[in-house]
């Protein structure tokens, strides 16, 4: 089907967890003057909201916005879908191949655009087509492109002390609320990974399957991502000796360990103009005439390049640094190196060589942040510093791809926003009433101030296009909400097997040790139902399920049992349980289907944690929601004006479809937002 085009060129940039609340008065506040720019020259609703569809959660919402189809349609319906074969056990969502509906932009493909998709969490990788015009840049996880395949090396807290013997390695360890670590007693065989989520995402990138992950306490789920593990290192700190070149007076050395425990590099400790060790600096090796990087006490996070092993080879990596504490007589350092990535690694670039463009054009891939929100200090000088670079070297590689790159249409996406709210955004809340608890809310309420300046940042580095006839598309797939409550309810959470309420209420049982202590591990003879993934439950049905216990002709019964037990299950005095829905039932929602659970439910207002297991109309602290946002700017559309109309996710891919005079994707349940068109349509 031929349709005329409103606009040749299309851009959309997809912000994860951008919240159309914040977004809002922070423009007011004059925080945003890019946005600003683009809704004066575009269009959006007042409130600046897309009606979020269901669940909040990133692999459905951005499949959603892909394919104009509700996840109960395209088959995507959590961060990990289920496991009908084993009900405690997750199955990796970030997976084209489970998708059921077309993506728009194989349609632009089809149509002859040169297409990109870029870091696109939602069905977008393998490709589902293999159109010359279309090109895809991983996908497989929602971070940074090859978070999940390309890693070499892990972020790394070093702390060297002239009271330590030995150098010690640890990988995977958790360092709570930016704390020193000191290492002891270390089994360098087994690494610590002690939270099941990063595990999972991991190995779910990877090809890994399936994953098990019975949440017995809130560290196993969500809320275990704010202590993401990281490795350490210990050494001694003597005498500079044995190398090459002369060294400046008073140096000392200590070793940094690098390449999974497996490489070391010398590094000292220097004084500055006044007798005080001040300066750290890392070598390659003792006969290495300049240092790979020098970081002074006070210096801002900087960037260095160092080679990685890499299979049979050594890879040079963009990685960071940045110096947390030196002592002045040089008897103590504590610094942060930042993740390294192999850059040529092309598993997840379609065509590969497109790769090799990048690399020659752009530069090395920057390392990405994964830990540093024990302080609101850690959280600007080391997240959103880290982030800072990702923004910057993302902005560059559109920019190329829309002007020198020739690309009509672009797909991207980018997860600062979502990435530093599971790490901080929970913070931002007063837990105790302390002057020190008030005052440690307010330095991450301005850190996440300061997260939003930096997506305005990048934001701006796209406002040009608007000069060249550009059709600009900003949206997220969803908020993300402060938490209200500091410990929500053991029911909802994305990332496992939600057992504690079910157990509580009588419907799953677990197994027990000798000593009476619960197992991870579920007791299915004993079991009615299942709480998996945010929102679903499934009941443990005969004849489906490989333990089923509950006859099918009993099995109507069973869920009004549930469901009258949710509505009436109390959490701190009040109802924890905002809706609860059979599959046939949920479909109002979007939510249906093998794909999603036998009953369907989300948490009251107020018992949320930042996205996922809320109706997209909840609200949160200071002014938060889970809502996602949506501006349209650019050829094609009004300007300066705002529109009434609700918009749906669902309403997303019909309206670029417009804007690009193309067919609508099979299956597509959306409507185009024809009140934002310049033309009447």
């Amino acid at each position: 089907m031929n349709r005329k085009a409103l606009s040749d060129k299309i851009i959309v940039l997809g912000v994860d967890g951008m919240d159309p609340a914040l977004t809002k008065r922070f423009v007011e506040m004059g925080e945003m003057p890019n946005t600003k720019k683009f809704l004066e020259r575009g269009v959006a609703r007042e409130d600046l909201v897309m009606q979020g569809g269901h669940p909040t959660i990133t692999p459905p919402m951005w499949t959603t916005m892909a394919t104009g189809t509700c996840p109960g349609t395209h088959g995507i319906t959590c961060f990990w879908n289920p496991d009908m074969e084993n009900l405690d056990e997750l199955s990796y969502a970030l997976d084209s191949r489970k998708c059921k509906s077309e993506p728009l932009w194989n349609v632009f493909a089809e149509a002859g655009k040169k297409t990109l998709v870029w870091q696109w969490p939602g069905s977008s990788w393998p490709p589902t087509s293999d159109n010359p015009n279309l090109y895809v840049v991983d996908g497989t996880t929602p971070g940074f492109p090859g978070t999940g395949n390309a890693t070499l090396d892990w972020e790394k807290v070093i702390v060297a002390d002239k009271e330590f013997k030995s150098v010690l390695f640890q990988p995977r360890v958790q360092v709570k609320n930016g704390a020193g670590c000191v290492l002891t007693d270390l089994d360098l065989d087994e690494p610590q990974e002690t939270n099941g989520v990063s595990a999972g995402i991991t190995g779910g990138a990877n090809g890994g399957g399936g994953v098990k992950n019975i949440e017995l306490s809130e560290a196993d789920g969500e809320l275990g991502l704010d202590d993401t593990p990281i490795d350490a290192v210990n050494s001694p700190i003597s005498e500079a000796h044995g190398w090459a070149a002369e060294l400046p007076a008073g140096a000392l050395e200590f070793t940094t360990v690098v390449g999974n425990g497996y490489v070391r590099r010398p590094s000292l400790l220097l004084k500055n103009e006044n007798g005080e060790y001040d300066t750290v600096a890392i070598y390659a090796n003792k006969k290495a005439d300049a240092p790979l990087v020098t970081i002074s006490k006070g210096e801002p996070m900087k960037d260095f390049q160092e080679e990685e092993p890499a299979e049979d080879k050594k890879v040079l990596c963009t990685r960071t640094i940045h110096m947390e504490e030196i002592a002045a007589d040089g008897s103590h350092v504590k610094f942060k190196l930042g993740t390294a990535s192999d850059s040529t690694n092309n598993t997840l670039w379609h065509p590969a060589a497109f790769n090799d463009e990048i690399i020659s054009n752009i530069g090395l891939l920057p390392s990405v942040p994964a830990s540093g929100s024990g302080t609101p200090e850690t959280a600007k000088n080391w997240m959103i510093a880290g982030w800072e670079r990702c923004c910057d070297y993302q902005a560059k590689v559109l920019n190329y791809c829309a002007t020198e790159g020739g690309f009509d249409v672009i797909y991207s996406h980018i997860h600062n926003v979502d990435q530093m709210g599971h790490k901080f955004w929970h913070h931002a809340k007063p837990r105790a009433n302390t002057p020190e608890a008030i005052e440690r809310a307010e330095g991450y309420q301005d850190a996440i101030l300061e997260v939003y300046r930096q997506t305005d940042r990048y934001l701006g580095q796209f406002l040009h296009l608007l000069d060249k006839d550009w059709s600009v598309f900003i949206m997220s797939d969803h908020g993300l909400m402060v938490m209200e409550e500091e410990h929500p309810p053991l029911i909802g959470d994305a990332f496992g097997c939600n057992v504690r309420v079910l157990e509580e209420l009588g419907f799953t049982a677990l197994k027990h040790d000798e000593n009476g202590n619960a197992l991870k591990e579920i007791d299915w003879e004993n079991t009615k139902a299942v709480a998996t993934r945010g929102g679903h439950i499934y009941i443990n049905l005969k004849g489906r399920n490989p333990h089923g216990i509950v006859d099918p002709a009993d099995k109507y019964a069973v869920e009004e049992e549930i469901i009258k037990a949710l509505y009436h299950y109390e959490y701190m005095g009040k109802r924890a349980i905002s809706i609860a829905l059979r599959n046939k039932d949920a479909k109002v929602l979007g939510m249906y289907g093998p794909e999603c659970g036998d009953i369907v439910y989300f948490l009251a207002e107020g018992f949320n944690r930042l996205h996922g297991d809320s109706l997209a109309t909840s609200l949160g602290y200071w002014g938060t929601s889970v809502a996602p946002i949506v501006i349209f700017a650019g050829k094609g559309f009004k300007q300066g004006e705002k529109i009434d109309r609700i918009i749906q996710q669902v309403d997303f891919a019909a309206t670029i479809a417009v804007i690009g005079g193309v067919r609508m994707p099979r299956d597509c349940e959306g409507a185009p937002v024809y009140p934002a068109f310049a033309e009447e349509f």
